[in-house]
């Protein structure tokens, strides 16, 4: 019904809302947090939407791409996945990296969503693998022609050295979903060195 959203953002709230003015209009919008650090309060933005209806309220969540928005949707038609932990998912990896996820069969970076155990995870791998346009070319090639996962190295390298899932998992959200390894491991140990 809304398909996108064009105005200046009035409020942003740390639960993950935005109040978007749009010709007088406020809209309360659920993003995810990723795309929540880049919504500053009275720069103009556009947000691509998705409107979650139920008995008891109606629901707007934007997205700052098309394929964010796109991904949620396909996310919602798995099973035991409801627009809470759609929004959960898309937090913690954007539609590259849950793409990349899928593809690999890596339950640990699903488990990095809070919610999601080792159960969800699998269930999740399989339900959405035929859901989602999974393209091998999508996908950074490493040196030895396989696929690079550089967040999975990042991922297992924090936790070797000694962080927890929640720290793991926080500063994971904060990092782009493409760059080398050392790039990607500098600026989480930089977030992970500011939040202590």
């Amino acid at each position: 019904m809304i398909g996108s959203l064009r105005g200046t953002v009035a409020e942003r709230h740390p639960g993950g809302e935005v109040v978007l003015d749009v010709g007088g209009v406020g809209y309360r919008v659920l993003v995810p947090a990723g795309a929540l650090v880049a919504l500053t309060p009275g720069e103009p933005t556009t947000l691509c939407t998705h409107l979650h209806v139920r008995e008891d309220a109606m629901v707007l969540y934007g997205f700052p791409t098309r394929d964010e928005r796109d991904t949620f949707e396909v996310l919602l038609g798995a099973s035991g996945v409801g627009p809470k932990l759609a929004l959960a998912i898309l937090s913690v990896h954007g539609p590259g990296s849950l793409r990349r996820a899928l593809l690999e069969d890596d339950l640990d970076a699903l488990t990095l969503v809070p919610g999601v155990g080792k159960r969800t995870a699998q269930r999740l791998v399989v339900d959405l693998k035929a859901r989602l346009d999974l393209p091998e070319a999508d996908l950074a090639e490493g040196p030895g022609g396989g696929v690079a996962p550089a967040r999975a190295e990042v991922r297992d390298a924090l936790t070797g050295l000694g962080y927890g899932t929640d720290e793991v998992r926080a500063v994971m959200a904060q990092l782009p979903d493409e760059g080398a390894v050392e790039d990607l491991l500098r600026e989480a140990l930089r977030l992970l060195a500011v939040s202590r």
